[in-house]
């Protein structure tokens, strides 16, 4: 007598593979997005700990590959910015969320070329924006922004498009977590994640 069972088994298995791989298109990517705010420690550390971010990477951005790296860039004529490079899943966070975590907490978006101490074109406040999207949600954000008057002075961060992207040395990667006892982390960059924590305990990890 002529058996079903083997069918079936085959007809499960194929809907089986058909429901696994529908389930993974349709599992959003990563995004990506790239940001300067002063010493890339701090906003480093910030980043690292938002919910949905998965990875973040300090690094140079804005001058060519040859001038990428510290010693280069700290003299602050090589067209680079210290910036970081953040991975984030946009189910969990989204850009306009990073955005808000950028502006009101990892730096001072009204300070020209410095971030406290740090002075030079490379510690400018820049947004390096991946696709158009990421253009016009940043461009509505500081537009609101500056409507709202919420800061006393201008926002003077540039909104361009990235170029390139260049890791920085080992040393400064998660710089934060592994020298959280040195005195420019304690009085710069630690009191950033109080106000992460603080004004996004939605967001905090």
């Amino acid at each position: 007598m002529f058996s079903i069972k083997p069918i079936r088994h085959y007809l499960f298995t194929f809907m089986l593979a058909l429901a696994v791989q529908s389930s993974a298109s349709a599992a959003p990517p990563e995004q990506t997005a790239v940001f300067a705010g002063g010493c890339f420690w701090g906003v480093d550390a910030v980043f690292k700990h938002v919910k949905g971010v998965s990875d973040v990477v300090s690094g140079y951005t804005g001058g060519s590959a040859g001038t990428a790296y510290y010693e280069q860039v700290s003299a602050g004529n090589t067209g680079h910015a210290e910036s970081v490079r953040v991975h984030f899943n946009p189910e969990q966070v989204s850009y306009q969320q990073l955005l808000q975590v950028f502006f009101s907490v990892a730096h001072d978006p009204t300070q020209l070329n410095r971030q406290d101490p740090d002075v030079g074109s490379q510690y400018r406040s820049a947004i390096f924006y991946t696709s158009s999207e990421q253009q016009k949600i940043a461009q509505s954000y500081i537009q609101q922004l500056t409507a709202s008057r919420t800061y006393s002075a201008p926002i003077v961060t540039q909104l361009v498009p990235l170029r390139e992207f260049y890791p920085a040395e080992e040393y400064h990667q998660n710089y934060l977590a592994l020298h959280p006892y040195q005195p420019y982390i304690i009085f710069n960059d630690m009191p950033k994640l109080r106000r992460l924590r603080i004004k996004f305990p939605e967001l905090y990890q």
